[in-house]
């Protein structure tokens, strides 16, 4: 029996007290970039959402180092997810012996890493070195009789 060496670590935090559409604002930002890439944007982001979610994908490198024994340079952000969770409840007194109630959001985000060095998926393309556009060879004729542009 081949067993297949594991490439994916998650860190998963739950009951986070913030709305799950403002925790979706700065996940979209992350998801797919580098573990480097994602801490530099987290750490100049404005929102409140992105101190939560830093200290999960430093736990998830954590766990990334400790299974996997990975590099941080090899991460990256292969999965982030928010969920809502359970509204907390609550009711505030108000005047004449009234009440109101107060529901605060939650949510739940999962961010799971992948090790690209011990994955065959990726490869490193120097997209710089061999651009595809460039074609020195085509160039655009017109013809006069039909008006069309046809290739030489």
């Amino acid at each position: 029996m081949v067993k297949k060496k594991k490439t994916k670590v998650y860190a998963l935090g739950q009951h986070i007290s913030m709305s799950a559409d403002k925790a979706r604002r700065v996940i979209d930002q992350i998801r797919g970039r580098s573990y480097e890439e994602t801490l530099m944007i987290l750490e100049l982001m404005p929102y409140r959402a992105c101190y939560p979610i830093l200290k999960l994908v430093y736990s998830a490198a954590a766990n990334a180092s400790y299974n996997m024994g990975s590099n941080e340079a090899n991460l990256l952000i292969s999965k982030a997810e928010v969920n809502e969770g359970m509204a907390i409840k609550k009711f505030k007194t108000r005047a004449r012996g009234r009440s109101y109630p107060i529901k605060k959001p939650t949510c739940h985000i999962t961010i799971v890493i992948k090790d690209i060095s011990l994955d065959d998926e990726y490869v490193e393309i120097n997209s710089l070195k061999n651009p595809r556009w460039e074609n020195k060879h085509t160039t655009m004729v017109m013809y006069s009789s039909g008006g069309v542009w046809d290739k030489k």
